[in-house]
Parts: C-alpha cells; sequence; structure tokens
C-alpha cells in the first residue's frame, strides 16, 4: 500500500515539473517577439545588428535632416552625439516631433538604414525617454531641461 502511494506522488510531481516546463516555455515563445531592447546610435553603428532583428532606437532628431518625401515616407537622421542613423517611417508622425528632440523609433536595421515601424516623441517640453538620457549623457552632449 506504501509503495502505490509514493508511486503516485512521484506520478504527480513528475507532471507538475513537466507541466511547469511547458508553460514556461510556451511564455517565452509568445513573448519573444514582444521583447525589443533598446540601442543608442553608437551602438548600433559599432555592432549592426541583423535585418530581422526587432529593436528600439532613440536619440535626438538632427538639424536638417527632416526630409518628407512623396506619400507618408518621411526620412531622417537619428543621433546621440556620436553616431548618426538614418530613419525612414512611413506613416503619421507624432504631433510633438521635430528636429532636435528625442525621439524612440521601434523597427529594423536593414541596409544601413532604421526602417522604423513605430516612432514615438517626446510628451512635453521636459521630457525625454530615460534610454535617450542615458545614451546622451555616455557621449557627453546632455543638457539638462531649464526649469
Amino acid at each position: 500500500m506504501k509503495s502505490l502511494k509514493k508511486q503516485r506522488r512521484i506520478q504527480v510531481v513528475l507532471v507538475a515539473v513537466v507541466a511547469l516546463v511547458l508553460s514556461t516555455g510556451l511564455i517565452g515563445y509568445a513573448l519573444r517577439d514582444g521583447i525589443n531592447f533598446f540601442r543608442a546610435p553608437s551602438q548600433v553603428i559599432a555592432e549592426p545588428p541583423g535585418p530581422n532583428e526587432v529593436f528600439r532606437i532613440g536619440g535626438l532628431v538632427s538639424e536638417g535632416s527632416l526630409i518628407r518625401g512623396e506619400g507618408e515616407t518621411i526620412r531622417f537622421s537619428v543621433t546621440d552625439g556620436g553616431a548618426e542613423v538614418p530613419v525612414t517611417f512611413t506613416g503619421v508622425l507624432p504631433d510633438l516631433f521635430e528636429e532636435n528632440q528625442g525621439m524612440v523609433g521601434t523597427g529594423r536595421y536593414v541596409n544601413g538604414v532604421f526602417e522604423a515601424s513605430e516612432i514615438l516623441a517626446k510628451h512635453d517640453e521636459t521630457y525625454m525617454p530615460k534610454e535617450v538620457v542615458d545614451a546622451l549623457k555616455e557621449q557627453g552632449v546632455y543638457q539638462e531641461p531649464e526649469s
């Protein structure tokens, strides 16, 4: 009788472990496309990611680089003070998007151009994403906003 209880307990533990491993694997598989790593333009130039890797890039929109093309395609460059990365975006830009302002874009780096699928801009006159501030501080070009 004790042997049967012990055997049943071992089976329950094994089923629980298999279920835990399977559920962890499924969660990881489901989240693989939802995890986007942030990179500064200097990091992108130093170690270019593969064309299928989706990531976020952030920095300041370079002055004089904003070019509105035919239709909804917009071209500009983003910089962290150490490097510039050309960006293309097809769609409607946020209202607060402009040159010399902070931005974060999500997309892929293909043939030396970041093809953005989403662009985020600052939401008030003092906001800049933390990742962008950190990257600009590393380059020594960040200036504290005036109060």
